[in-house]
């Protein structure tokens, strides 16, 4: 090798720049070694490591001058052989990418989710922003993206830090290895109620026959992991019977679909994504949601209706987390992927099952148990912040 020289050039972004930098390069024989670029607010910043000829002070002049023609600043640096082979060395470091989301984020989110990153003993190597231009205080959503990456790092650890600084902030924080971060993701299952939907539908038609509050504590100790799924979802079901079927319907034009459903499923479909309702509710709803956001598959316990009366049985087998764990197998084995191309997003303990199968567990709104045993949680924003998960911008989506 020749001389090792580190390019930095800083100032006003303008057109053509990289294009008149790189050809002087190429002219004087110099191979590049590694590119980085970043623009803030129109500012570029731009790094070129280069292995240059043994006599460069001809390339070096020719480089300041283009520089100064478009009026940004450029400096060499000298790189030794151990600064060089130190840096080829690091190759194998651990790299991991956070993902900070909230309705706005201030300069202490950014100063605490550094400082933990700092303590977990890793180096941030790029921040990116994946929101829109708006300011990330204002705008109503935002997101930025740390890649970091280190030696020796627990990302257990790092990932119980995140989430203590996320419940103290109140903005969600994501970490995942970058070998598990990409776009070979291909299949997408969420549980229904309080999922996509923002209600519990059988605590809906409670309502209804009357047994609303009854029905509720039964549903929240089940969701909370306190009772065993099947027995409560037979004991609510019971108190359902003989609520006419007409009353059942009425709930498919009254229950909301959750923020950011619509745009996250048809984003995912235009990407090549499969998607899954994979829910302990019912089907008679499910069919409604599946045609309305064009779902590929649904699972879901169906509700026995005889003579326009419901009965207060199941029809069997109970689709509880177990089954959902079971169905999101036999999704992937049927679309010819590994579990770690599958996402699954859900928010109670009879989803921890599929959330803890798939490659991307994604704990949504959800209750406490299941933010603390999920791999990911997002409670900040609509269903549409999954997408900054799987690192799309703001400006590529519809």
């Amino acid at each position: 090798m020749g001389q090792i020289l580190l390019l930095s050039v800083s100032g006003h972004d303008r057109p053509g720049l990289t294009q008149s930098l790189t050809s002087i390069l190429a002219a004087h024989g110099a191979r590049i070694l590694d590119i980085g670029q970043a623009v803030v607010h129109d500012t570029l910043a731009l790094g070129l490591l280069i292995d240059a000829p043994d006599k460069s002070l001809a390339l070096e002049e020719d480089i300041l001058r283009k520089a100064t023609q478009f009026e940004v600043a450029a400096h060499f640096t000298d790189v030794t052989e151990q600064e060089w082979q130190s840096w080829l060395g690091r190759a194998s470091k651990q790299r991991f990418v956070v993902t900070v989301i909230a309705s706005a984020l201030t300069a202490q989110h950014l100063a605490d989710v550094s400082a933990a990153i700092a303590n977990g003993a890793l180096n941030i190597d790029r921040i990116e922003r994946l929101s829109s231009r708006e300011s990330l205080a204002e705008s109503g959503r935002a997101c930025v993206q740390f890649h970091i990456s280190g030696q020796k790092s627990e990302p257990d650890k790092l990932r119980a830090s995140f989430l203590k600084l996320a419940q103290e902030t109140g903005v969600d924080i994501a970490i995942q290895q970058e070998s598990q971060y990409g776009r070979s993701r291909r299949l997408i299952a969420f549980d229904m109620d309080s999922t996509l939907i923002q209600a519990e539908i059988i605590d809906e038609l409670a309502k209804m026959q009357g047994v609303g509050e009854e029905v509720s504590r039964v549903t929240e100790a089940a969701m909370r992991g306190e009772l065993d799924f099947k027995q409560s979802f037979t004991r609510r079901v019971g108190l359902l019977k003989g609520l006419p079927e007409s009353r059942v319907l009425e709930l498919l034009d009254r229950v909301a679909i959750t923020d950011g459903a619509e745009r996250l499923i048809s984003t995912l479909k235009s990407q090549g994504y499969k998607t899954a309702i994979l829910s302990g509710g019912f089907t008679f709803f499910g069919l409604h949601l599946q045609s309305k956001l064009g779902m590929d598959y649904l699972h879901a316990n169906e509700l026995e209706i005889r003579h326009g009366i419901v009965t207060g049985n199941i029809v069997p087998p109970i689709m509880d987390g177990q089954r959902k764990a079971e169905k999101l197998q036999e999704i992937a084995t049927e679309m010819g992927i590994t579990l770690d191309q599958a996402i699954a997003v859900g928010d109670g303990a009879n989803d921890l099952p599929m959330l803890n199968l798939a490659g991307m567990g994604i704990a949504f709104r959800a209750k406490p148990v299941v933010r603390q045993s999920a791999q990911h949680a997002i409670s900040t924003l609509g269903l549409d912040a999954i997408l900054y998960l799987l690192g799309m911008r703001d400006r590529a989506m519809p």
